[in-house]
């Protein structure tokens, strides 16, 4: 497996305009993945997750200001035509969004809709299409595939509807595949279930994944490498087992010690982040996490940290007094 970056993004930012100012939803973003790896992208709502994605996707609301390099394979994707684009989409890039009721067409039977992604980006005949789509219900764990195919969303469980979004962007066989918080609504069994397959699935065909969510401990077994977001930055990113085993970013420890832990005893009071993300259209000075971090100081008020480097190959975090130790930071 090549090593060499499937996804190449360097120096990424979003200002979307609003009533209230310019409102910047990603900020110079710059992350790199090869093929066959998974990468966790993990963060509160509203620090940039989803936004990041959809600009990697250029599903960008109309008026939207991107700056940097989104490249796949070595081709920018904002210099792609649409037609260009549109091919690519589903062929080689592919998504999964949160709410599959939403995403899946209400009026065409499931099957239908596998099909028409098949036509349309593999040139497959409609008889073939319709039994590659009963095979692919079928790969997902969906049972009577046949019968199922024949069925419309809202004749399905949530479950079932995130199992056929998963069917359809895997249809083309893409390169890259990216989660937007896939387990969304759905209870902890089906949640489990869902990114056992995605993973499964992943290292069966070999393609790339970035899996967004907003808890630690979906990403933690199930990827490579973890990017955790606040405020349209990634504020720390490192191998998954590294993160886990040292955090250096306060944002990160503390959305680790929000987990639920099964071995806690009845009613203990869950740890919670306190305070609010900051309004993107007003960023305070310095690091954005500041004005909720319990060892901020002086410093982090003035001055905003960049990503640098550990002592652990391939961890990087922006944070002027890093855990352990909390030794400053270099000026």
């Amino acid at each position: 497996m090549s090593s060499a970056p499937l996804l190449e993004v360097a120096e990424l930012s979003v200002v979307l305009p609003t009533e209230r100012g310019p409102l910047r939803a990603v900020s110079s973003v710059t992350l790199s993945l090869p093929a066959g790896r998974s990468l966790g992208i993990v963060g509160e709502s509203g620090s940039g997750k989803t936004m990041l994605s959809r600009t990697i996707l250029r599903l960008l609301p109309p008026g939207a200001r991107v700056s940097g390099r989104v490249a796949l394979d070595a081709r920018d994707l904002y210099a792609l035509s649409r037609d260009a684009l549109r091919r690519l989409r589903g062929r080689e890039l592919a998504v999964i969004f949160q709410d599959p009721m939403t995403s899946l067409n209400p009026v065409l039977s499931i099957g239908g809709q596998i099909a028409e992604a098949l036509r349309e980006h593999l040139g497959l005949g409609h008889a073939t299409a319709a039994r590659r789509a009963v095979e692919l219900l079928a790969e997902v764990g969906i049972p009577e595939p046949e019968r199922r195919a024949r069925q419309f969303p809202h004749q399905l469980s949530g479950g079932m509807r995130q199992r056929v979004a998963i069917a359809i962007a895997l249809s083309c066989e893409p390169r890259l595949l990216i989660a937007d918080e896939p387990t969304t609504a759905l209870d902890v069994t089906v949640q489990a279930q869902i990114l056992d397959l995605l993973v499964r699935e992943r290292e069966k065909r070999g393609m790339a994944l970035i899996l967004i969510t907003h808890d630690l401990g979906v990403v933690a077994g199930r990827t490579d490498e973890v990017a955790v977001m606040y405020a349209g930055r990634i504020v720390e990113r490192a191998p998954t087992r590294a993160l886990f085993k040292a955090m250096r970013h306060p944002y990160a420890e503390a959305l680790l010690a929000a987990i639920p832990k099964l071995d806690a005893p009845p009613h203990t009071r869950l740890a919670a982040i306190g305070g609010a993300p900051p309004d993107p259209t007003r960023l305070p000075p310095g690091c954005s996490f500041h004005p909720r971090c319990g060892y901020a100081q002086e410093r982090c008020r003035r001055e905003t940290p960049a990503l640098s480097a550990s002592d652990a190959v391939g961890h990087r975090y922006a944070c002027w007094f890093p855990l352990p130790g909390r030794k400053a930071a270099p000026a």
